[in-house]
């Protein structure tokens, strides 16, 4: 697995929420060696013993069910010794989302017939917010509870959590959540983890702006995870394939943050090489600071 990443062009990798536990001898000897530099951790990783295969939400800080947020918390806790173990310096984590009808999907397929802003289309954004609103009321401390737990993991091994932006307005958190988050923690341990494609997503529904928020949340940025989107809301696209105008993101992505490339398990490689080359010519060429993240290429392996 490591071996076809280095053989792409790239010396850091992030460990992926599929990484299987037979792997990580080979993982763990290879990052040893100097081989290969690990800089981020996908939660969760390796895959827990007790899940059928890897996903990223078989538990989530904010699920109504207690016992779900226990594992979520003792899983992210291993997730991060394991890091650390390794020489990574994030553990990337999806949060959650708040139990409630997924109107994004609507949303998205009504961009796709050119619905977009029509007043069937703004009235149902509406009542997306709307019903969040209500909802992540009940579960947005379920989240805090959860972090409160990790900090003195993070703290102990020097990894820091890097919580990531989803697709969906149904997600934890918002951007707004997220913000208010990182203010009232105040902790160097807690970060924000920027998806390019999912960010992308959530402005061609009309939901944020994402030049402005990336700017609200530059301080506590710990990442990028990059691919590109065709619209509406197919992403996991290599650039530059999609639409997304990347040299908006310059500054961002030269600041002293991980970069994070993300192709699907299908993607041939010359797409993968060509887009490191692509991105090197829009952002400026930092030879081996990007990464390959390796759980969407395990299929492959």
């Amino acid at each position: 697995m490591i071996e076809e990443i280095l053989e792409l062009g790239f010396r850091h990798v992030e460990l992926g929420y599929d990484t299987r536990l037979d792997l990580v001898p080979g993982v763990r000897r290879m990052a040893e060696q100097g081989a290969v530099i690990v800089d981020s951790v996908h939660n969760f990783c390796p895959v827990p013993m007790t899940a059928h295969r890897g996903h990223p939400e078989i538990f989530t800080f904010g699920h109504k069910d207690k016992r779900i947020r226990e594992l979520a918390v003792s899983h992210t806790a291993e997730t991060i010794r394991f890091a650390a173990e390794v020489g990574a310096k994030v553990v990337v984590t999806h949060c959650g989302n708040i139990d409630m009808p997924r109107f994004s999907e609507q949303l998205i397929a009504l961009c796709e017939q050119g619905q977009q802003f029509t007043p069937i289309y703004e009235k149902l954004k509406l009542k997306l917010q709307m019903k969040r609103d209500k909802k992540a009321r009940k579960q947005i401390p379920y989240w805090h509870e959860c972090l409160s737990q990790l900090l003195p993991v993070l703290e102990q091994h020097k990894v820091k959590l890097g919580m990531e932006n989803l697709p969906t307005w149904e997600a934890i958190p918002t951007e707004t959540e997220l913000e208010a988050v990182l203010q009232h923690y105040q902790s160097p341990w807690l970060k924000y983890w920027h998806d390019m494609g999912h960010g992308q997503i959530r402005e061609n529904m009309g939901l944020i702006n994402v030049e402005r928020w990336l700017e609200r949340l530059e301080g506590s940025l710990a990442g990028l995870h990059i691919h590109d989107v065709l619209p509406p809301g197919h992403d996991h696209v290599m650039p530059p394939r999609g639409k997304m105008d990347f040299s908006r993101y310059k500054r961002v992505a030269n600041l002293n943050i991980i970069r994070v490339i993300e192709p699907t398990p299908r993607t041939p490689p010359e797409d993968i090489q060509e887009a490191l080359a692509y991105l090197k010519d829009v952002w400026g060429s930092n030879d081996g600071e990007h990464r390959d993240g390796n759980h969407q290429r395990q299929e492959q392996v």
